[in-house]
């Protein structure tokens, strides 16, 4: 348990100090994460006798996850759907060259470890760097910055009020065939305690608080459907943890499995709702 707490609070120190920072310091963590978050992919693959090509997959989860920075003009423009077109063609082009060691079932589960990797870094990127550099008052953050904390805000939140809430009101299971440890109280209080994290988060940024509210209460829906997701991939595989790179947390995957889905949802949410909770 020592070893959780102090390797979880120096990952908490160094995601603020990258976070903040910003620029090349954070794509280089992005990136790297990625790469690391398919190693342990293709590594839990194995498992199930499946060779997925190790560093073709690391090339394209770091080209999809930067394919968004490109600017032109002054403007940023994502070349995300031809990077990703680009990446189904070269998995097809291999499937058909090497179809004696590279199977349909390995092509196809290799494209969706690139796409579930590299979207969700893709979308995390976007959050921090695709935004505009609009200043959010009073406190100097860019927006991108200030959705960026929401959505790492929400999902903490989610996953620590549904672990207390579950471990002390747990009666009844949420998907026992997935992850026996799920509750249903778990979930309610994961839905509750993220609602208001988020509501107070937007509060600290001047956002509008009802849609924040919202946000939370879809956030922590969102966040439980990538921790299951990820939950279903080790159970396939037979393993326990993604990998062993944090210690006493498990790998990358372990603690980004739901961000990976908050970030494109959070990201979206702006998208389409800014005009909202934006004054």
């Amino acid at each position: 348990m020592l070893i959780r707490i102090v390797s979880g609070v120096i990952g908490i120190v160094a995601a603020f100090f990258i976070i903040m920072s910003g620029g090349f310091l954070f794509m280089l963590s992005a990136v790297l994460l990625a790469v690391i978050g398919w190693q342990e992919y293709v590594r839990a693959f194995k498992n199930k006798q499946m060779n997925i090509s190790l560093w073709l997959g690391m090339i394209c989860v770091a080209v999809l996850t930067l394919s968004g920075i490109v600017t032109i003009d002054n403007k940023p423009v994502s070349f995300f759907m031809p990077v990703m077109t680009f990446i189904v063609a070269v998995f097809m082009i291999k499937m058909v060259i090497c179809h004696k060691k590279f199977s349909p079932i390995e092509a196809y589960t290799g494209l969706t470890g690139v796409l579930y990797i590299g979207m969700g870094f893709y979308y995390i990127v976007q959050l921090r760097l695709g935004i505009a550099d609009t200043m959010t008052a009073p406190h100097g953050l860019s927006l991108g910055c200030a959705l960026l904390w929401i959505a790492l805000i929400g999902t903490w939140s989610s996953d620590t009020f549904a672990y207390f809430s579950g471990s002390f009101l747990g009666k009844n299971k949420l998907c026992p065939q997935i992850s026996p440890k799920k509750t249903i109280e778990g979930f309610i209080g994961g839905v509750l305690g993220t609602i208001f994290t988020v509501t107070i988060t937007g509060w600290y940024f001047d956002f509008v608080l009802w849609p924040m509210a919202l946000l939370g209460m879809m956030l922590a829906v969102v966040a439980t459907l990538g921790d299951l997701v990820e939950s279903i991939f080790k159970r396939y595989t037979g393993i326990k943890d993604s990998g062993k790179i944090i210690p006493g947390h498990g790998g990358v995957l372990d603690r980004f499995d739901s961000i990976l889905f908050t970030a494109p949802f959070v990201y979206y949410f702006y998208i389409f709702c800014h005009s909202y909770f934006i004054h």
